[in-house]
């Protein structure tokens, strides 16, 4: 028996290669699916099974396109409706896989159809659970993501407790415990930077697994502080519900190398948006007039699926060189199917053809705090909710102006003014910046370094509160 974790930073996600005498079964693979059939090849060895925890929001799933180059059976939990052929599982219900075993739990709670998938060894003893976004390490599944159903998110949190006492807590306490995602996901509010645990460890440390929880304390504690979800989740979730185009015709449609006349004339032809993704050193110095800055180095495809409101806007890449093919790719994973090519070199390219530039001013915190102390200036604070309530710059025109809902609060700020932006380390401040000179918002000031840098200076800051009270 072989099992293997694919895991996948910019999503914080977690796919999995599980083989047994020459078959094998994926568990939630990645939109880009030939790394799998190529791992199978080599190990002489058929996928016979792609099983889905469920209909995943925050990615979409290479189910589909690794089901039509390899004749494995797409294996979904109980209640899965899809518009594409797929064995929906009843609870219970075990799948042989050489000489190994996979057991379907149906675990509904962070949506209706959500499995946990027991491997049961060659000797019939429960080896691991592929929980999905049942069970995290350190936390539980958001319970407010179900497509289209009637139910409360308290309705479902109340399932969610009892999928985890009834069918995963009974398990045995050395079971391992394999999710589909880590820290950074939005997936969940506190997830470990750990990737793989033991149950009897998460029954210990994990406080949606206390032993003398009552449900409503659960739905109580399990709902505290969720964020709304970003708004490309539920898209997502249709996506990998209905189906999608192959991999390989969006790679094909995308990795499309264009001078600076073609790359202009489309943009302006089909009205498409202009991602940067070189570092937000290099974007501030100097970029395409109206181009939208999401640095390919941070996190990438969350940051795209939150501030790109359409998934089928047109998108034309300004890149790294060498990273053309991982930014088409990495926009497929979260549904942005609808890149037209790339500047072929870069900015390089752009200034000799003698094209229009433009820049966003930067300056360090040093210089930052010269002109708070001796000018009536307005700050953006652009990091997340947690982050400012933790600790924050204190001013009269200190504003907290997080980039995750930048579209629907520009209304509250007025075009006219000068504001100095600032996340914790300089990424986001600039994606901010860049949305809102695109928005005609032209007196932008960036400070390098972000909160980190601002805090080495001698600005009042506001006293500490730790993240986990908050």
């Amino acid at each position: 028996m072989k099992i293997e974790q694919i895991y996948t930073g910019c999503l914080a996600q977690g796919a999995y290669y599980i083989e047994s005498n020459g078959e094998v079964a994926i568990i939630d693979p990645l939109r880009e699916t030939q790394q799998y059939v190529d791992k199978a090849n080599k190990e002489n060895a058929k996928i016979k099974y792609v099983f889905e925890t469920h209909f995943h929001a925050d990615f979409v799933s290479g189910h589909v396109d690794l089901a039509k180059k390899t004749g494995a059976t797409i294996v979904f939990g109980p209640s899965a409706k899809t518009d594409y052929d797929a064995y929906i599982a009843t609870d219970n219900e075990e799948f042989k896989l050489g000489d190994v075993t996979i057991k379907v739990l149906h675990t509904p709670g962070h949506t209706l159809e959500s499995v946990t998938f027991l491997l049961i060894d060659e000797n019939g003893k429960n080896h691991a659970i592929f929980s999905g976004d049942t069970l995290f390490l350190g936390d539980v599944g958001r319970p407010d993501l179900a497509i289209k159903s009637d139910l409360t998110k308290e309705d479902l949190a109340a399932m969610l407790y009892d999928s985890l006492r009834n069918k995963i807590m009974p398990l045995e306490d050395d079971v391992i415990v394999y999710p589909a995602h880590g820290a950074g996901s939005a997936c969940g509010k506190n997830l470990s930077k750990e990737t793989v645990g033991i149950l009897g460890e998460q029954k210990q440390t994990n406080y949606a697994l206390r032993s003398d929880m009552t449900k409503e304390e659960f739905v109580e504690e399990v709902l505290d502080g969720i964020p709304p979800p970003p708004q490309y989740f539920a898209k997502n979730a249709m996506m990998n519900k209905s189906g999608y185009d192959t991999f390989e015709t969006v790679l094909q449609k995308g990795d499309v190398a264009l001078n600076a006349e073609d790359f202009e004339a489309i943009a302006n032809r089909e009205d498409a948006l202009i991602l940067d993704v070189r570092n937000e050193k290099d974007f501030v110095k100097g970029h395409i007039p109206n181009s939208i800055f999401i640095g390919i180095h941070g996190g990438f495809a969350p940051w795209v699926g939150a501030l790109i409101t359409d998934l089928k806007q047109p998108i034309l890449l300004v890149t790294p060189k060498g990273k053309e093919k991982e930014t088409v790719t990495r926009l497929s994973r979260v549904g942005y199917d609808n890149t037209l090519g790339y500047l072929d070199g870069g900015m390089e390219t752009w200034k000799a053809a003698g094209k229009d530039i433009e820049t966003i001013e930067s300056i360090s915190a040093e210089e930052f705090s010269k002109r708070f102390k001796n000018e009536n200036i307005s700050t953006l604070d652009v990091r997340k909710d947690g982050e400012y309530k933790s600790e924050h710059l204190e001013g009269d025109n200190v504003q907290h102006f997080p980039l995750d809902f930048i579209n629907d609060n520009m209304t509250a700020i007025n075009s006219d003014k000068t504001y100095y932006l600032h996340c914790a380390g300089g990424y986001r401040s600039v994606i901010a910046a860049s949305i809102l000179k695109a928005r005609g918002f032209n007196n932008l000031v960036d400070v390098a370094g972000g909160f980190v840098a601002l805090k080495n200076t001698d600005l009042p800051i506001s006293n500490f509160v730790c993240p986990s009270t908050l």
